[in-house]
């Protein structure tokens, strides 16, 4: 992608009414634009990164065994009734059609995806099975402040998992956990990740929350200094103690949910009667499980983990481009060669071929900040320079070795 083809533009200024330092940057930077206080556009540059960042977790969910369908974001009321969600759900939206029949526009898909399972779960052979989706959410959320670490409208991955036992449940639960993980490593805020015990709500002791550092978290977490295991602070007792190594000394942090896992055990199954033949022919209810992904807030998050006072630093598997190429004085030529090479090698680049100084090109590279910035200049005397944006220094590179 030429910048000069690129519809949108970088700013100067921060946005004035954007609290959170990814909202700021990803604003800044062109990534996203404010539509409303929680409703934002994904520019061509955010989407390429939201859309890895799916890739990455779609890898994922299909290795695992989930297989991935597109549900409806209109959830009829008689659905949600079921299980007494159409009033208890308080961020949900509600319509109503020409037809008069009312609407709820998919906040989560318990109420979708459990009469599904239902219309092809007979025996105990069909199971274990997941079913996911990337999709949009919409909720009413009344702290909409935080740019797109809560939103009203977002995509998010859902995946539904369906057992014959608690046992198999717990199983899976587990093998889920270490999936997570490795989604978080891959966008590259594993590091200030924690696993956080939280409320289970109706349907079990805990849940458990993944919540990643940062100032403009709306969580506070209780952090175990041994092994790093969280409590979130809405659900600790009155002391701390590690639910994992039992110690008492933590550090309080703040921080932001990046992915969330459920046993959900019989509480969708039950009211829409999802049972299954077991070997004995005796119906039991279905077990299930629900693990969720924002994919707005992970961008977002990512970014809050991966920056300096330049601008954001993107880890290479989630950025939008891999290279930022810039040329100086009269090298357009030879920049243009090298562009068109790496283009049809595969390599994706962004190329900076505005008529802009040095300095604003530079600050730019750093603002957008994408891993590796080239700058093809004459006195480099046909090398490349290659800078990585985490790192000071910089190197001279053949073009042939990119």
């Amino acid at each position: 992608m030429k910048l000069s083809n690129l519809f949108t533009r970088t700013k100067k200024d921060y946005p004035k009414d954007e609290v959170s330092v990814s909202a700021q940057l990803l604003i800044r930077a062109g990534f996203i634009d404010k539509v409303a206080a929680g409703v934002y556009t994904l520019l061509p540059l955010g989407l390429r990164s939201a859309n890895k960042i799916s890739d990455i977790i779609r890898k994922r969910m299909d290795d695992a065994g989930g297989q991935e369908v597109m549900m409806q974001s209109l959830i009829p009321r008689a659905n949600m009734e079921k299980t007494g969600r159409w009033e208890a759900l308080d961020v949900l939206f509600k319509l109503k059609g020409s037809d008069e029949k009312e609407y709820g526009l998919g906040a989560t898909h318990e109420e979708i995806v459990t009469p599904l399972a239902k219309k092809f779960t007979l025996s105990y052979k069909d199971l274990p099975f997941g079913i996911y989706q990337i999709q949009d959410k919409f909720r009413d959320e009344l702290r909409a402040k935080s740019g797109v670490l809560r939103t009203r409208e977002f995509m998010m991955k859902d995946l539904y998992s369906f057992h014959a036992s608690e046992d198999d449940l717990n199983a899976y639960y587990e093998k889920m956990i270490a999936i997570y993980w490795d989604i978080f490593e891959h966008c590259g805020i594993k590091d200030k990740t924690h696993l956080v015990f939280a409320s289970g709500g109706t349907f079990a002791k805990y849940s458990h929350e993944f919540q990643t550092q940062t100032d403009s978290g709306e969580d506070e977490i209780y952090v175990c200094k041994e092994c790093g295991t969280g409590i979130n602070k809405e659900v600790l007792g009155e002391k701390f103690e590690c639910p994992q190594c039992k110690t008492d000394q933590y550090e309080l942090i703040k921080a932001v949910e990046v992915g969330n896992i459920f046993k959900l055990k019989t509480k969708y199954s039950e009211p829409f009667e999802l049972t299954f033949a077991d070997e004995k022919d005796s119906q039991q209810p279905v077990m299930m499980g629900c693990y969720g992904i924002g994919i707005q807030r992970l961008l977002g998050t990512v970014v809050e983990a991966n920056r300096d006072e330049k601008g954001m630093i993107w880890p290479e598997e989630v950025a939008p481009y891999k290279y930022h190429l810039i040329s100086i004085g009269d090298t357009k030529k030879e920049a243009d060669k090298l562009y068109d090479d790496l283009v049809k090698k595969g390599i994706e680049v962004l190329y900076d071929d505005r008529d802009l100084s040095v300095g604003e090109k530079f600050a730019d590279a750093d603002l957008i900040g994408l891993p590796f910035r080239l700058v093809v200049s004459q006195k480099n005397e046909g090398k490349i320079e290659l800078k990585k944006r985490s790192e000071e220094t910089t190197e001279l590179v053949e073009s042939s070795s990119l």
